[in-house]
């Protein structure tokens, strides 16, 4: 990869791993667009873990408050809110994890990196996130996750691995249809990425060293960049959320899809 490909990918991970427009299926369509080979999914993987970096600095307050319900769990120090809501997130990656291990035991996921699938999931999630935020109340914020809440946001995050459907934009579809506030929809859906971004980028590890050389140089620079533009992204989208819908976003994956249909 170019430093020009490998800046130009890292924003638009950095930017379309937060905003409900699929960071996977921008990321297959990206080289398409530039003329350049798909970067891989190792590549893929790295830019992800600079994602997670992103969400760990940005909610640090949360996720200390997490660490600590870990720490309780096993009996050291009390915290029984964040204990509760620790394994509310322990319970809700169970579906991502099983998922993905399915995947990539039956070696489906490249199978998947198809522009006209990104373009139908586009849309029909698209959709879906609009219906969702349309019409779900505005109610309840992140403390008030049960552990049924927790199972329907973590299969919804399962969904996520087929490109086109988006982590962030399906994870807030089932929180707002289940009544969350849009701030806190978000909150949730990036802190339970957490331990499935950390468990893929703990996968990949090996297979990025074995190759060596130029691979791992390429993914430190793409996953530093894409850890910068990651965190301006959240700043951005947490302060929008506060003031407008997710509508915006419906229209540009529900535009974006039509035109690759139409394109390829």
């Amino acid at each position: 990869m170019t430093f020009l490909q490998m800046l130009i990918t890292a924003i638009v991970q950095g930017v379309t791993e937060f905003l409900p427009i699929s960071s996977s299926g921008h990321l297959i369509l990206t080289p398409v667009f530039m003329g350049a080979d798909d970067q891989g999914p190792l590549i893929d993987a790295a830019l992800h873990v600079g994602s997670l970096f992103a969400i760990i600095a940005y909610f640090s307050k949360d996720v200390w408050g997490l660490a600590r319900g870990g720490f309780a769990t096993v009996g050291i120090g009390r915290a029984p809110e964040q204990r509760r809501l620790f394994w509310w997130v322990a319970i809700g990656t169970v579906p991502v994890v099983a998922f993905g291990a399915f995947l990539y035991a039956n070696d489906i996921m490249p199978q998947l990196r198809m522009t006209d699938l990104v373009a139908a999931n586009l849309i029909g999630y698209g959709l879906l996130l609009g219906i969702a935020d349309r019409f779900g109340r505005q109610e309840k914020a992140y403390e008030d996750m049960t552990v049924r809440d927790a199972i329907i946001v973590g299969t919804a995050q399962a969904l996520a691995l087929i490109p086109g459907t988006s982590r962030s934009g399906v994870t807030m579809t089932a929180a707002r249809f289940l009544g969350y506030q849009r701030v806190e929809a978000a909150r949730f859906s990036f802190l339970l990425s957490i331990p499935a971004v950390a468990g893929a980028g703990v996968l990949i590890i090996p297979e990025i060293m074995e190759v060596g050389g130029e691979l791992v140089t390429e993914a430190l620079i793409t996953g530093a960049m894409t850890f910068v533009a990651a965190l301006a992204t959240m700043h951005f989208l947490m302060r929008f959320l506060r003031k407008a819908s997710m509508m915006v976003f419906v229209v540009y994956r529900v535009l974006l899809g039509i035109v690759l249909l139409w394109a390829f």
